[in-house]
């Protein structure tokens, strides 16, 4: 059985400052054929609260939390976090994690379901960072998928139920899941709806929920290029509803995405509806969320490999160029 060194925690990343906006777009778009136009406009939603997503520090908490949890029941190792697209980035942590002796880590992705950019890309970041640290890289072996287990359903249920108490007992109140859109061609290629559509299906059961629909947010692309939809916005318009939560089971934290896409323009939408709606939170540092990375950790370093990515799985759709 291999020895694990370390823990390495990935994720999207984000700006923290004003001057790191643009950089940071950039790095995510790099390579795509998106309008300049369209990452201004993308730039001032961060620009909206102060030029800084929160993903990074929330990711510092979860880490925080985590690191508690391993040196007070093990396995007894460093977490080491690094980013696709913004500081820490993926080559310079590995360089470190090297330079500190680490030759084989356990990798948990900020991302719960399968898809090219919410899985493949981040192994095929992983690969490009190894190959840019070269000899002595660390190997690097991602966690199960954990879209269906308790660990996250529980708080997820658990988020919606807070939810659902800011209104009364008697009142109806229906639950929109949402989770990031993707291009069809994408969401083909994959089990992401198949597995959104589960997972949305066991929080409404725990959480005692029967008026839910999944729907997406947060949509980018060419106009023309068919992604997921319905979008938020476009079904608090048709569903005629007047108590509704939000539910971001997509998101692991509150980062920008849901701070803009919900907290701000679908908030304002419902205000104008008339409608009353209520944000639940994401997991975050729930307490059995944070134990259930733990548990992954585990079972991966035991070379428990159910229900790993195949070297197949979530290949990169074919994508139409942006007009």
């Amino acid at each position: 059985m291999p020895t694990f060194d370390a823990v390495l925690i990935v994720s999207f990343g984000g700006p923290e400052k004003p001057e790191d906006v643009i950089p940071f777009l950039e790095n995510v778009l790099r390579g795509r054929n998106v309008p300049r136009e369209r990452l201004l406009a993308v730039a001032e939603h961060y620009y909206h609260f102060g030029g800084k997503s929160p993903i990074n520090e929330q990711n510092r908490a979860l880490i925080a939390e985590l690191q508690e949890l391993l040196d007070a029941e093990g396995p007894h190792v460093p977490i080491y976090f690094g980013n696709r697209n913004w500081h820490p980035l993926l080559p310079d942590t590995l360089r470190r994690m090297r330079e500190d002796g680490v030759k084989r880590a356990v990798a948990f992705f900020t991302s719960v379901f399968s898809s090219y950019s919410g899985c493949r890309q981040y192994r095929e970041n992983i690969g490009a960072a190894q190959e840019q640290v070269g000899e002595g890289a660390p190997e690097i072996m991602k966690v199960r998928r954990f879209y269906n287990d308790p660990g996250f359903i529980g708080p997820m249920a658990d988020r919606v139920r807070e939810a659902r108490a800011s209104f009364g007992e008697s009142e109806e109140v229906h639950v929109a899941f949402t989770a990031h859109s993707v291009p069809v061609s994408m969401a083909s290629t994959s089990e992401y709806v198949q597995q959104l559509k589960e997972s949305c299906a066991l929080v409404a059961a725990s959480a005692g929920v029967t008026d839910w629909k999944l729907v997406y947010q947060s949509r980018s692309g060419a106009p023309g290029q068919p992604w997921l939809e319905p979008d938020i916005l476009d079904h608090l318009r048709a569903a005629g509803k007047k108590n509704v939560i939000i539910a971001p089971i997509g998101f692991i934290s509150d980062h920008m995405e849901v701070l803009f896409d919900l907290d701000t323009e679908a908030s304002a939408l419902a205000t104008e509806l008339g409608i009353r709606m209520v944000r639940a939170g994401t997991v975050g540092t729930h307490p059995a969320f944070v134990r259930l990375i733990r548990q992954l950790i585990v079972e991966r370093m035991q070379g428990d490999e159910r229900d790993i990515c195949r070297p197949d799985c979530c290949p990169a759709p074919v994508m139409r160029r942006s007009a």
